[in-house]
């Protein structure tokens, strides 16, 4: 063993450098908490902004809310009606808009609208990975179609997603991932064995990613998974909670 290693046998130097990068991430993390969020909020005026699942709920509310932020809005939902309906209501906030019916459980479909997308509108500065669904039932009495459909909706289309935007965001090292998860991710629920699992498999996904965008030195696009509890927009209807 040379005077570099350790007795476990990992170099001195990655020992010292994983020490220091654990204290000033330590240390970051009490300045976030400390410093009110509106100091660490940014500007997204004038970004493009796609939000998947757009149509009703969660990615309705946020499209409203991006739309308010003066961002131009590509809306993405299997549910042509509902992401129309959407689509006219940010509109009339005075955004440019854009939506396409795509459904998110074939990858085919994923990227062959994210083509279209490139060309109508251009490089996508925001990709929000927001679509879901939930079977809802007990394990044994969930059909391997919506298991199947679950995973591909929940978990494998955020990877196709990500594969189609994130090229440009890369050369351009600018932009910004979101996953929208659950809390469902973070522990099991009675009923929820397959939502509860593809939940978790993307906040792991948001994780490597993270770290891969750092391994690649593009400091200028960021990710982030949020992992809601119970929300109000109809897709756990009757679910009561303490």
């Amino acid at each position: 063993m040379s005077g570099a290693d350790t007795e476990c046998g990992i170099p001195l130097v990655d020992l010292m450098r994983g020490l220091i990068l654990f204290i000033y991430y330590w240390l970051e993390g009490i300045a976030l908490a400390i410093i009110p969020a509106s100091f660490q909020r940014k500007s997204v005026a004038g970004e493009k902004v796609l939000i998947t699942g757009a149509g009703s709920g969660l990615g309705r509310l946020l499209s409203h809310r991006f739309a308010k932020l003066g961002c131009e809005l590509v809306l993405w939902d299997v549910n042509k009606e509902g992401n129309e309906q959407t689509a006219a209501q940010v509109k009339r906030l005075g955004v440019k808009v854009q939506a396409y019916e795509v459904d998110l459980s074939k990858r085919e479909d994923v990227y062959k609208v994210a083509d279209m997308v490139k060309k109508d509108i251009g490089d996508i500065d925001i990709l929000i990975n927001n679509a879901g669904i939930v079977t809802g039932k007990k394990f044994m009495d969930s059909p391997d179609s919506l298991i199947q459909k679950t995973m591909a909706v929940n978990t494998l289309a955020p990877f196709w997603t990500v594969k189609a935007f994130l090229p440009a965001m890369l050369r351009r090292n600018h932009g910004h991932v979101v996953t929208i998860a659950s809390a469902a991710g973070l522990f099991g629920v009675t009923g929820l064995a397959d939502y509860c699992a593809s939940k978790c498999a993307v906040i792991g996904f948001d994780d490597s990613l993270r770290d891969e965008l750092a391994y690649l030195g593009k400091d200028g696009i960021i990710t982030t998974v949020v992992c809601p509890f119970y929300i109000n927009t109809g897709m756990f209807d009757g679910v009561k909670s303490k």
